[in-house]
């Protein structure tokens, strides 16, 4: 099942002295697990994107235990994605049976940013998204560059942006494609040089809840987006997308040689021509 959310997150004034955006908006797009392919071409949300001011950030964990299992946490802006709904090696995410943890991007410089768009994909509650996200400019005097859980960031210099929850009540329908897209209706959501990503585990119901977050962009003003990558894709020219020696493995019963519709020979190596799995002449393992 899909489900497509927007939400009008306004009231955020105040929090720091630092100036706060007037409304945020944070869209939500979501594929279910028989509809998400590589891509993340989700419904109102833009695909990922490699030009982006996140491929240049310094991102670091501030607080929490990465899981060994999935990919470090450069993972998460080099412009690379999943290939499928459970694949750890593309994807970031906390260690099994931790609460979560803090992300801080470090633009490098004060940048004006139009939207900070998060991605995830797992078939089950890995899937969604729950966080917090702050920015700073890092030049308060009370500024503190690495709050650790338990510390309120709008306390040491951090302007709270939005809090997001993508989860669904029926837990059938978590699985699949998440694209988070944070934005604000006059168009930028401020000047900032640090994110900070405040990440919670999407239940408790067992120790495998902290989502599989695939990619983070930040688009800043001037940033000309392009669509990002799926991991080890295929080259887009048909010959190299051919993949001969498709169905001649178990009980495919093809061959590799090339043909032409209704031809009368079709040249092929013979390695068998005995039981079931050598009707074809050919068979892989062999």
């Amino acid at each position: 099942m899909n489900f497509n959310q927007f939400i009008l997150a306004a009231g955020l004034v105040g929090l720091t002295g630092l100036a706060a955006p007037a409304s945020v908006t944070i869209t939500i797009g979501h594929l279910g697990n028989d509809d998400a392919r590589p891509g993340f071409k989700l419904p109102n949300v833009p695909p990922p994107a490699p030009a982006n001011a996140a491929r240049n950030a310094k991102v670091a964990i501030v607080d929490g235990e990465i899981d060994s299992a999935g990919a470090d946490i450069d993972k998460l802006t080099d412009g690379q994605l999943p290939e499928q709904a459970d694949d750890p090696g593309q994807n970031f995410f906390f260690n099994a049976g931790t609460p979560g943890g803090r992300l801080r991007l470090d633009l490098g410089n004060v940048q004006t940013i139009r939207q900070v768009n998060t991605y995830s994909w797992h078939p089950g509650m890995r899937g969604p998204q729950v966080y917090d996200l702050y920015a700073s400019t890092g030049t308060a005097a009370d500024f503190n560059i690495a709050p650790l859980l338990g510390t309120d960031p709008a306390t040491c210099g951090w302007r709270l942006l939005a809090r997001v929850d993508t989860t669904s009540p029926n837990a059938s329908e978590n699985g699949g494609q998440y694209g988070v897209s944070i934005a604000d209706t006059d168009g930028a959501l401020g000047k900032y040089r640090y994110l900070l990503l405040d990440v919670s585990r999407t239940e408790e119901a067992d120790g495998f809840g902290n989502t599989f977050y695939s990619e983070i962009n930040v688009i800043a003003s001037g940033t000309k987006a392009a669509p990002a990558v799926v991991a080890n894709a295929i080259p887009s020219a048909p010959v190299e997308e051919s993949l001969p020696i498709v169905g001649t493995d178990a009980h495919g019963h093809a061959y590799p040689g090339a043909t032409v519709p209704f031809g009368m020979v079709q040249l092929s190596p013979d390695t068998t021509t005995q039981g079931w799995d050598g009707s074809s002449g050919y068979h892989y393992r062999d």
